[in-house]
């Protein structure tokens, strides 16, 4: 009886562990900079509107532990456009309120219609430093295109944490 209460204790112990040294990162919404001669269309705000769910979907697959932060709170902590993105204290402050210990701030920047950049900011919450500046090329407005984007940008992160991730195999084409 003894055993079992003390395997049953020890079980406990390592399974809270686990999920206490799990790596926590929090996502802010991306920011859409579009220098076209037609910014902000509808699609574009649309893509970049995707880019947070997927690459919150990429890093739980690679087994880190996503942090919710309500719009609300990031637009109270953003000072202006680009604000949070320039400024890796301000989002520290902001990711320790949800105690993260990352927190990534995101932008998609669109000098052209014919491509644009998925940038992202990696910054530790514990000292507001940054971890990484990060750069994924998506070519159009291609939704796969956007998640092949994304898929880099989740290498690329992890690489510089625990390096775990595998992106998923490219997809066959139908012809």
């Amino acid at each position: 009886m003894i055993y079992k209460t003390l395997s049953s204790s020890l079980l406990f112990c390592l399974l809270s562990f686990n999920l206490q040294a799990q790596t926590r990162i929090a996502i802010l919404d991306f920011e859409l900079k579009d220098l076209t001669l037609a910014p902000g269309v509808p699609a574009e705000l649309q893509r970049t509107a995707s880019i947070k769910p997927l690459l919150e979907q990429e890093l739980a697959r690679a087994g880190y532990l996503t942090v919710a932060i309500p719009h609300q709170a990031q637009q109270a902590a953003n000072s202006g456009v680009g604000y949070l993105f320039d400024h890796a204290d301000a989002a520290a402050q902001l990711g320790k309120l949800y105690h993260a210990d990352y927190i990534l701030v995101g932008r998609l920047h669109k000098p052209s219609f014919l491509f644009a950049y998925l940038m992202g900011r990696l910054v530790k919450v514990d000292n507001g430093r940054l971890v990484g500046d990060y750069i994924a090329e998506s070519k159009g407005p291609n939704a796969s295109l956007t998640i092949k984007a994304v898929e880099s940008l989740t290498t690329k992160i992890d690489h510089d944490l625990e390096r775990r991730y595998s992106p998923p195999p490219p997809a066959k084409l139908v012809h």
